[in-house]
């Protein structure tokens, strides 16, 4: 059975299901949805047939643009003689048309709200929002489940991934650097299926995660000083804790005349620094050929003379290359994993290591990762939705073959309010760590004040 006949088996289930749908859980069809389909392709038409102009800047082209699709709409409204007699009604139709043909359809709109930090596509039929750490149902919805697929075509091509049947899954990123994910059948059940994780056009200041909560202005000096002071530090936590928006202000403490190499498989981490190259991992063509993962890259990045490798997340193998980089002279190097706890991130990466097919025994990779890692940020997003930064951890050493943690600071919660908020404290251990006298030969001192057992 070929893709577009299991997409159509899949329109039926959708109507049937459709009808025993509650009202209040998905908004009806739209009745005008064939007639929109039919005016967005006379539109399109259109489009085709006008001449660019050759003056007209990339902004100024988006601009004109608009105005002509605004201008097609009240025309072809006029020549089909549909009632669009309302204000409002007509102002949708047309935001509507600017939507599908230069934005990406009916998610365009939760793109663009600000409050929205994730859209998640479940189909034509479903489509959920994140707000303030919560999900909730949208009205948004799509046509069809081609209608879902022409978006997602328009988020890939341009970054030059592919997705169809042979090759049904794909990760992307849109240009303000929104991380995407997407799925199709035969391996998605529901419909194609679309995840995209925003990310603020303006990069998250230390300040704003200090508002936010997700740690002090203490602990944000201390990893300050731990950047600028050349640590390794990993940042763990599950997904959707905020790895990647930690990841990136920890990179704003990076001096601007440090040589940055930062590897990923789409880029996000966004850098303001002026020496900075990006390498993006590609997967392979059509034939199953050309695929550079990311362990090709850390290997190809100690060929550049780095002063920081900075990896968007270690998976498998490359986390035995990022440690020896970490070993051999890269000091400062960041990069993020998926774990529960401090204790969990370094169990995973002893799996990872051997996920690189190399037949190391236990105490080996466990010396390794002592030597290599000095700090875990372990971050979490607790149940009222806020992120926080719950341990920082120092990695000491190994006594015997047990490599030994040692928390610096902590995240206590003490409970729940009325609002389901959560109550609790951030809290210094009193122990001062053991990397301080590497930062003071590096010119850094660390006021006393920051290891007192308190709370902030």
């Amino acid at each position: 059975m070929s893709l577009l006949q299991k997409l159509e088996k899949k329109k039926e289930k959708d109507r049937s299901q459709e009808e025993q749908q509650p009202k209040n859980l998905v908004e009806l069809a739209d009745p005008h949805a064939a007639w929109k389909h039919e005016l967005h392709g006379k539109i399109v038409d259109k489009l085709k047939n006008a001449k660019p102009d050759e003056k007209e800047t990339e902004q100024d082209s988006e601009k004109a643009v608009v105005k002509r699709i605004e201008e097609l709409v009240d025309q072809l409204v006029q020549e089909t003689g549909t009632e669009v007699h309302l204000r409002m009604d007509r102002l949708r139709l047309k935001q509507e048309m600017v939507d599908e043909i230069i934005g990406y359809g009916p998610i365009n709109p939760l793109l663009q709200d600000e409050a929205v930090s994730e859209v998640m596509v479940n189909g034509p039929r479903m489509v959920y929002a994140e707000r303030n750490g919560k999900l909730e149902l949208t009205g948004v919805r799509f046509r069809d489940d081609d209608h879902v697929l022409n978006v997602i075509e328009r988020i890939v091509a341009p970054i030059g991934r592919r997705i169809d049947e042979s090759s049904p899954m794909v990760d992307a990123r849109l240009p303000d650097g929104s991380r995407v994910n997407a799925i199709i059948p035969p391996l998605a059940l529901n419909g194609p299926t679309v995840t995209i994780r925003k990310f603020a056009t303006d990069p998250f200041t230390v300040e704003d995660l200090i508002n936010f909560g997700t740690l002090t202005r203490e602990m944000a000096e201390f990893l300050d000083a731990c950047v600028k002071g050349r640590l390794n530090v990993i940042v763990s936590g599950g997904t959707g804790s905020g790895k990647t928006t930690t990841l990136n202000v920890m990179s704003s403490f990076i001096p601007d005349s440090d040589r940055i190499v930062t590897i990923e498989d789409a880029a996000e981490i966004q850098l303001r620094q002026p020496h900075v190259i990006t390498l993006e991992s590609r997967p392979p063509n059509i034939e199953g050929k050309g695929a550079v993962s990311i362990r090709d890259l850390v290997k190809n990045s100690l060929r550049m003379r780095p002063d920081r490798i900075v990896v968007g997340e270690v998976r498998s193998g490359e986390a035995l290359d990022m440690l020896q980089a970490m070993n051999t002279g890269h000091d400062g190097s960041l990069t993020t994993g998926h774990a529960n706890t401090p204790r969990d991130m370094i169990s995973r990466l002893e799996t990872m290591v051997l996920m690189a097919g190399m037949d190391l025994p236990v105490r080996a990779i466990r010396e390794q990762i002592a030597s290599a890692v000095d700090l875990i940020i372990h971050q979490s997003r607790l149940r009222d939705g806020s992120r926080r930064i719950t341990h920082l951890t120092e990695v000491q050493g190994m006594e015997g073959d047990v490599i030994t943690l040692q928390d610096l600071y902590l995240f206590k919660q003490s409970g729940v309010d009325e609002r389901g908020k959560v109550i609790g404290e951030f809290v210094a251990t009193g122990i001062r760590p053991k990397f301080t006298e590497m930062l003071e030969s590096n010119g850094i001192q660390l006021p006393h004040t920051l290891f007192n057992p308190s709370i902030f």
